[in-house]
């Protein structure tokens, strides 16, 4: 099945990444394809674009839709946490460039059927792989009381993540939890009545981010992935990183500041120990942010920060 999905900051994306004929770049994380199809567009005739998706739709719908580009194209259904085994497949050491969208698709959350919106009574699902690690509804039925709480105001930043836990738990008593919608009633009747009708977003955002981020081991894989990425980059080679909330800014950023050679030791470290070294350029001292049009044509983009280092 076709599906549309407008990508975010694709015009300075595009630019950041410096695309030119001939050159390797990696999307990892296609969803829409929209950075891809943009990106093949510079680098024919003879460059290459290798796609990854853990979402086995993404792949498909990406086989139809950049089947026009033929061998300049390579799919895998995979996490991009496991990019270096991809390169390894197809004989490269290194590419030109990255891209990390780490975003959910419009697909994802209108027409997957796998409870990523608040806004539908869908199952409780949430994994981006269909096929691997637990689901939304195990989380929420058999986490203890304590795990849960964590995982609310860790992932999520949820002020009332205790008694949005203790609701959960009454609830699970009588009947097991197994919708979106049941979730978001149980979030809404924690919230005290004040805070519940002061908030901007949804009541239900942050533990629907919070679950997802759980139930996809997000910020674990972004860690992991960013331990070997460089290597994987030519000289010149440049990354973006596309995030929508701040545990994911918060990573990339630090990260960024370590390979710019800048000390990460906590304050209270008498001398350094990490003895950094110099190995990009940040190209973005501050996380660019979609301009007010582009948010008003496309309200997914209001949250996103655009990152991005070149390798020296």
């Amino acid at each position: 099945m076709m599906y549309h999905h407008t990508p975010v900051m694709l015009d300075e994306i595009i630019a950041y990444l410096n695309c030119k004929p001939g050159k390797r770049y990696v999307d990892c994380t296609l969803g829409g394809a929209g950075h891809s199809s943009a990106i093949l567009e510079k680098i024919l005739p003879d460059g290459l674009l290798i796609g990854i998706d853990q979402d086995a739709d993404a792949i498909t719908n990406a086989e139809r839709l950049l089947k026009p580009y033929g061998s300049n194209v390579r799919l895998f259904h995979e996490n991009y946490v496991h990019l270096p085994d991809i390169l390894s497949q197809l004989n490269l050491l290194k590419v030109d460039g990255i891209i990390a969208d780490l975003g959910l698709s419009l697909h994802q959350i209108e027409s997957s059927g796998r409870g990523f919106s608040f806004q539908k009574s869908e199952p409780l699902d949430m994994r981006m792989n269909a096929a691997s690690g637990i689901t939304a509804e195990d989380i929420v039925n058999f986490e203890t009381q304590a795990q849960l709480e964590t995982i609310f105001r860790d992932y999520g930043e949820e002020r009332w993540a205790r008694k949005i836990a203790q609701r959960m738990i009454a609830v699970r008593a009588e009947r097991k939890i197994r919708t979106s919608q049941e979730l978001v009633k149980i979030v809404c009747d924690a919230i005290p009545g004040r805070s519940l009708h002061q908030r901007k977003k949804h009541p239900a955002t942050k533990v629907f981010m919070a679950l997802r981020i759980a139930v996809n081991r997000e910020l674990e894989v972004l860690e992991s992935f960013m331990d070997g990425v460089l290597d994987l980059l030519n000289p010149g080679g440049r990354i973006c990183f596309l995030t929508f909330h701040s545990l994911e800014d918060r990573i990339v950023k630090r990260r960024f500041k370590a390979w710019e050679g800048n000390c990460t030791c906590p304050p209270d470290f008498p001398e350094c120990v990490c003895h950094p070294k110099k190995s990009v350029k940040i190209l973005t001292r501050k996380a660019v942010r979609p301009t007010p049009s582009e948010v008003a044509g496309n309200p997914m983009a209001r949250s996103a920060c655009l990152r991005v280092a070149e390798k020296i």
